[in-house]
This record gives structure tokens, C-alpha cells and sequence, in this order.
């Protein structure tokens, strides 16, 4: 398959995957179930998991395995957004193209639905999935340290703090590395970890990669906020300058952060080179990421 064919068959199958993990409408409190599966479903560009798919060719994961992964990573990033996106963190009424959550239903529903999805990601990972114990120990392990007070929720802790400050360039990165970074780190360790388990030197390397794809989503993500419409983002486009949230565009410029992108994919691929063309995946997702500037 090419990279193209490649994707749309791994999003098919995460798509399979989050309408078996989620629970349906016919199961009470439908409402809840309802808004969670609004949320969830059919949108997204679904990074995560594709990372967790690509990573788990390196080292023969199955596909039930990585399916029950990447739903998890997908359903704990859902989670981050409703919440995020709610009138006491980001206030906004758009996401993936239509009306957020606590929008379409009301805060509260939208409170619980990041509760809720949290609390599944976690049922995927401990279900009858085809991972051992000892895996979903590790699983859980890295996806709950991603998603904690040292990960993505400290990450926004940090981002509100810093809204209308001027932080250093060191600063921003501590602060994405864990909004967004721990995350995406995290859908590369766990892929990888559904299959063979990697020796110190692979992992060290894939942490690397993870480390510059990481960045350079965030980095593309607040180029295309100054560059994009609200359309092409599915999101409200110009909200960082309008809350005077920092950004690398306002720290560094928008031409230095272009350049900054494409440093870090180059980055992302030289951490790759041990594997040669069995990272091939790996590779191409990272052109994916930066390539979004363009």
C-alpha cells in the first residue's frame, strides 16, 4: 500500500475500533452515551493513533491489539478538547467543524463527557483486546503519566497560567512538550510496546522521534491559527492572538517558526535511521505533521 491507502485503511479500522470501545445510545444514560459518541466520532485527523498504528509495524504488533490502544489514545485526546473548549479554559464553540459539545448538549453534559471518556480509554486498554497483562500494565502505565498533572493536563495548567505573559522560547516548549508533546510521545510508546517489546536503544530513538514530531505539531498548530481560516482548521482560526495566549508566531515570528517546523521534521526522520525502511510510516507521518504549513 502507499502512504495514502495506508492511512485510509488504519483510520478505518480506528474508526471500527471507537464505535466498539464506546458504549451505544441503547445503553442509559443515553444522553451521556450520546454526546460522547458526538464527540468521538467521525472527525478528527486522528494523529495519535496513526502514530500508534505506524509505531506497532516496527515491532509486529497485531491489529487487535493496536486498535484497543489507539481508541484509547484517541478517547483520553477527545476527552482534553470537550474540556478544553468549555467557557472556564478556552471558550469555544467549534471544533472539528461543528458545534462543540458543551455547545450542542450544555456544560454540564460536556463536563461529564470528558469524565466518562477518560474513564473509557482505560476500559479499552484493560478489555479482552489481545494484550497481555504485563501490556496493559505498561499501556496504562504510559498513557495515564501522558495524561496527568506531569503530562497534557499539566500542559494546560501551564497555558492558562501563561495567558497574556510573555514567556522565553524555553518556557513555551516545557509548556507544549507536555500539552501536546506527552501525548503524542506516548501514542509512539505504545504502539510500540503492543508488539515485541523494544530493546533501551529503539525506544531511546523513538522517544527522540516522538519528541520532534511532538513539537512541530504545535509549532505547525500555531502557524496555521495566523495562516488558516476557521474552515480549512475546523476550529476558530485567530483565537491565541485574540486571547493573547503565547505562541512560537508571537515569541519568534512566523517566518522562523516555518523554519523551526522544518527542522524538527528533519529531526523526526534522523531519529529514525536505525530503523531504516521499516520506519517508513513513521517517517511519512511526520511529513504529514509539517507539512500542514504548506
Amino acid at each position: 500500500m502507499n502512504f495514502d491507502q495506508w492511512m485510509r485503511a488504519s483510520l478505518d479500522r480506528v474508526e471500527t475500533a471507537l464505535e466498539h470501545y464506546l458504549p451505544g445510545t441503547d445503553v442509559a444514560p443515553a444522553k451521556l452515551h450520546e454526546a460522547m459518541r458526538y464527540a468521538v466520532l467521525g472527525g478528527g485527523k486522528r494523529v495519535r493513533p496513526l502514530l500508534c498504528h505506524a509505531a506497532g509495524e516496527l515491532t509486529g504488533a497485531g491489529s487487535q491489539q493496536l486498535e484497543a490502544a489507539s481508541a484509547a489514545l484517541e478517547m483520553i485526546h477527545v476527552y482534553s478538547l470537550v474540556h478544553d473548549d468549555m467557557p472556564a479554559m478556552d471558550n469555544d464553540d467549534l471544533r472539528r467543524g461543528k458545534p462543540t459539545v458543551h455547545v450542542q448538549y450544555d456544560e454540564a453534559t460536556a463536563l461529564l463527557v470528558g469524565d466518562a471518556l477518560q474513564s473509557q480509554a482505560f476500559v479499552a486498554l484493560t478489555a479482552d483486546n489481545g494484550l497481555s497483562a504485563a501490556q496493559q500494565a505498561s499501556l496504562t502505565r504510559e498513557l495515564a503519566l501522558a495524561s496527568g498533572s506531569v503530562g497534557m493536563a499539566g500542559g494546560q495548567a501551564i497555558d492558562l497560567e501563561s495567558v497574556g505573559r510573555k514567556l522565553t522560547r524555553p518556557e513555551l516548549e516545557t509548556m507544549h512538550r507536555k500539552k501536546t508533546g506527552a501525548l503524542l510521545r506516548a501514542a509512539v510508546r505504545m504502539g510500540a510496546l503492543c508488539g515485541e517489546a523494544p530493546d533501551a536503544a529503539a525506544m531511546s530513538a523513538l522517544d527522540a522521534y516522538a519528541a520532534a514530531v511532538g513539537l512541530a505539531f504545535q509549532v505547525v498548530d500555531d502557524i496555521l491559527d495566523v495562516t488558516a481560516d476557521s474552515a480549512t482548521l475546523g476550529k476558530t482560526a485567530g483565537k491565541d492572538a485574540k486571547d493573547d495566549k503565547p505562541t512560537y508566531v508571537s515569541i519568534i515570528g512566523l517566518d522562523a517558526s516555518r523554519e523551526l517546523a522544518a527542522q524538527l521534521g528533519r529531526d523526526a526522520h534522523a531519529a529514525l535511521a536505525p530503523f531504516g525502511p521499516r520506519a517508513g510510516r513513521l517517517g511519512e507521518l511526520a511529513d504529514l505533521v509539517v507539512n500542514r504549513v504548506h
